[in-house]
């Protein structure tokens, strides 16, 4: 055999010891590889029951999460609202407690004054009778119109019926106590006597 012969199947024996290495390398690698867990667990067969009742105890749970979820989302559109509520009425309570002094105002200046320590007196009673007045009006507290009003039960509260050629039936005639509304909240209706 020439050297040439002898080098070409050198070469012959070297490829094909090469190549029977990298398949043994390739071979290796696949058997290092990681196991995926579904290759690794094995199939487990679960009853046809099993499964309903798993499926029924999902569907459970998930209508109680979304009546749970319904029920904070209520509580929170209430909230809010109670909320909106109590800070428009805020005054109220203020308000009901201001009233009777307010009537008394009203009837300290229907008394006619003789002397002018008197009317100076009546003066300063009209003035804080108005300041008073102001500064419920500032909060959204007015008074119900009821003279000349038709009769509306919401606002006013009969306590007479009079008969009077100079006003219409179910017309409001005079006011005996005067009401008071906080915003489109009744606080006192007005104590009126009613044309028949």
């Amino acid at each position: 055999m020439s050297n040439k012969e002898e080098k070409q199947t050198v070469e012959e024996v070297n490829t094909a010891v090469d190549a029977e290495m990298v398949q043994e390398e390739t071979n290796e690698n696949v058997d290092d590889q990681p196991v995926s867990e579904e290759e690794a667990v094995e199939e487990e067969t679960v009853s046809v029951e099993d499964y309903n009742q798993l499926k029924d105890d999902f569907e459970e749970m998930k209508n109680k999460m979304l009546r749970v979820q319904a029920d904070f989302d209520n509580f929170r559109r209430r909230t809010k609202i109670e909320q909106e509520t109590a800070a428009k009425y805020r005054s109220q309570r203020l308000a009901e407690e201001l009233l009777p002094a307010m009537d008394n105002f009203e009837r300290a200046m229907q008394v006619s004054p003789e002397s002018d320590d008197a009317k100076s007196l009546l003066k300063g009673v009209e003035m804080v009778y108005n300041q008073i007045g102001q500064a419920l009006e500032k909060e959204g507290i007015t008074p119900i119109e009821a003279v000349g009003q038709p009769f509306d039960p919401n606002l006013h509260q009969a306590i007479m019926q009079v008969e009077d050629d100079q006003f219409d039936s179910n017309t409001v005639v005079e006011e005996m106590q005067r009401g008071y509304q906080l915003k489109d909240r009744v606080i006192r209706p007005s104590m009126v006597k009613v044309n028949a």
